[in-house]
């Protein structure tokens, strides 16, 4: 679609920049300094402008991107709207809320798309940050606190004269509102304001409304939010446009409303009682660029349906501003037109249970839907059994949504008290894999196991029940919260030994085992069924064997043991892998090849690795217990490795594990 751009300064060749990666395309740039149009015009190969009215006469382009000073943007908007053009608008959508509501009128009535910047609650740290909202996991939202330190525009922009003009309510707290609107809805009232004229007495420039305001805006469905919108205070300072929002489970906390580029750090969160922590991605996002809502327009437009959502919140957003301004005056608590914005539908889970789909790192059209990276839940490491609680409640606080658990672990009460615990993600938030031992191989041992599995973890059903390895051992005793019992009494229960001191087998075939486990999906216990620790042979005669086939296979998989043999086969027949012990080769993170790689990345050798299974469609279950590591292994979810550095991981190759 043709757009023009009516307006050519320093945001401008912003939203020029993305648009040869976009399906938009320049047919005009209008700017008032007849040189500062032609300049960019030229750059992109299309003619110039002095005035909007002359652009429309002659350029064919449905969109009009309005990037004029903020004073401008009301005007100008409206007259492309009397010319019959969808309207994308920088912030504000105009300086008065009724002014803004007749716009959305004239585009409602012409049957016109009309959206506002910023559009930045796509970007992504601002999705992840929603996502969190969307799972549940800070309860009901009470209290908030936004800042959006705009800073001396006078230090660091080359023409600052509409930003003094306007002051820093429409320019700086357009970020947070916004934001706030997309997730809770429209805010119903200001509560109280104030506002300051405080600026450097040496500046000769200075703002011609109030440099500094304060608000305590209510969310009609949401918090009360305490916002602080600021020139004086510098954008350098520790809060530039940080959020904070605290609820009744858990804390938030957004590093940027206006960010457009995204970092590990930038989301935290903290459950009621514990420390924040890191929330980073854990697969790989798109990067918001300016052009991005511009395009969206455009596609509701193509698509029959002129959307004019972004409008109306734009007009919500100059409202509130208008009563923020109303109550610093003495007018408050002041009411506040919602201008009919709403709030937007909450992200889509990043796991769906036993949802079949295709995708680019989900090979197959019926893989299940799987994160990038999942956390192993097992108590065993370095030759003895540690306490995993506080582990696995760092993993859900930073993000992970898939747990890998088992009978043998003997901790699933443990997981369950986690998972019912206040802050919490919702139970359809997590993917939850769990495990029959070797010695519940019979059938009602093993019904007998995922009952009393499924009772500990509090759930109803799993959605991935597996047999934890092919061959059985004999049955010696119900497993039920094995890490409270002595490691002697654990280690006869779950390795039963005969006579001469050997693993005491029972006469199950891998056939008739999974034929029990299919009893388990028959009742609903478990959503699907997966296998752990098999070689291809044994895959397939369950394959052959079975009525209903594994949708996860689960083996030891790190460079020194690909098995891409296995992987492959998997992939092409829908069926996911889960790579446990993806760390703990002995001498691995030591390789040079993963530190290179590493270095030239800014990773480290584990991240590198944990982005190799990734890469690949493999889903690493780590199961670090510091802090930095369980957060750095889900962010290295979010990597990609090239197709050389993949195989310069794969040149790692230890036969002697193939063995």
């Amino acid at each position: 679609m043709n757009c023009l751009l009516v307006g050519a300064g320093a945001i401008a060749p912003e939203y020029a920049a993305g648009l040869p990666e976009s399906s938009l395309s320049l047919a005009g740039v209008v700017d008032l300094d007849a040189d500062r149009a032609a300049a960019l015009a030229a750059d992109h190969g299309c003619p110039s402008f002095a005035d909007i009215e002359t652009a429309l006469e002659r350029v064919d382009a449905p969109l009009v991107v309005n990037l004029t000073s903020h004073a401008a943007h009301a005007a100008v908007t409206r007259t492309a709207l009397e010319a019959d053009r969808h309207v994308y608008s920088q912030k504000p959508l105009a300086l008065d809320a009724d002014e803004a509501r007749a716009l959305v009128s004239l585009a409602r009535d012409r049957g016109l798309a009309l959206g506002c910047a910023p559009g930045t609650p796509r970007a992504p740290s601002q999705r992840r940050a929603g996502r969190l909202l969307a799972d549940g996991r800070l309860g009901p939202v009470g209290l908030g606190y936004a800042h959006a330190h705009v800073g001396r525009v006078t230090d660091w922009h080359d023409r600052p004269d509409s930003f003094l003009e306007i002051g820093p309510l429409y320019d700086g707290a357009v970020y947070p509102i916004a934001l706030l609107v997309s997730w809770f809805g429209p805010v119903e009232r200001v509560r109280v304001a104030d506002a300051l004229d405080v600026w450097p007495a040496r500046e000769e420039r200075r703002p011609s409304t109030p440099s500094h305001v304060e608000a305590t805006l209510a969310f009609a469905a949401g918090p009360t939010v305490r916002l602080t919108a600021s020139f004086y205070a510098p954008h350098r300072s520790r809060e530039f446009y940080g959020l904070e929002l605290h609820g009744d489970d858990g804390s938030l906390y957004l590093r940027g409303t206006g960010a457009m580029d995204d970092d590990r750090d930038h989301v935290r969160f903290g459950r009621v009682g514990r420390e924040y922590v890191s929330a980073p991605p854990d697969a790989p996002e798109e990067p918001y660029e300016y052009v991005d809502a511009v395009e969206r327009l455009a596609a509701s437009v193509e698509a029959g349906s002129p959307s004019r959502a972004g409008g109306r919140r734009g007009a919500h957003v100059v409202a509130v501003c208008n009563a923020i301004e109303a109550a610093a005056e003495g007018d408050g608590p002041v009411a506040v037109d919602d201008c009919g914005a709403t709030a937007d539908p909450p992200p889509a889970p990043v796991v769906r249970p036993g949802k079949q789909i295709g995708g680019e790192t989900e090979p197959g059209p019926r893989a299940l839907r799987l994160p990038s990276v999942g956390f192993g839940c097992s108590r065993y490491r370095d030759g003895e059994y540690v306490e995993r609680a506080d582990s696995i409640a760092t993993a859900l606080d930073a993000g992970y949504r898939l747990l890998d658990s088992a009978e043998l672990y003997g901790n699933e009460h443990r997981i369950g008290e986690l998972l019912a615990a206040p802050g919490a993600p919702d139970r359809e938030r997590v993917f939850l894999l769990g495990k029959a031992w070797r010695t519940n191989h019979r059938r009602e041992h093993l019904l007998a196991a995922c009952a009393g599995s499924r009772e500990e973890l509090g759930i109803d059903a799993f959605d991935c029940y597996a047999l934890h390895w092919p061959s059985a051992l004999e049955h010696r005793g119900e497993l039920t919260r094995l890490a409270e019992e002595p490691v002697e009494r654990q280690e006869a229960l779950t390795f039963p030994e005969d006579a001469d001191g050997e693993l005491a087998t029972d006469d199950v075939s891998l056939a008739t085992a999974w034929e029990n486990l299919e009893a388990v999906h028959d009742r609903g216990w478990a959503r699907t069924l997966g296998i752990c620790n098999v070689s291809r042979a044994q895959l397939e005669t369950v394959l052959e064997a079975g009525e209903v086939d594994p949708a996860l296979v689960q083996v030891e998989r790190h460079p020194y043991h690909p098995q891409n043999g296995l992987v492959e086969f998997c992939h092409e027949r829908g069926i996911r892998v889960v790579a446990h012990s993806p760390l703990s080769a002995p001498g691995l993170l030591d390789e040079p090849v993963l530190g290179e790689i590493a270095a030239d990345r800014g990773l480290s050798p584990a991240e590198v690795v944990v982005a190799w299974n990734a890469s690949q469609g493999v889903v690493p279950i780590p199961s670090s217990t510091s802090e930095p590591h369980v957060v750095s292994n889900l962010a290295a979810g979010s990597e990609r490795l090239t197709a050389d550095e993949t195989a310069r991981v794969d040149a790692l190759r230890d036969p002697d594990f193939e063995r």
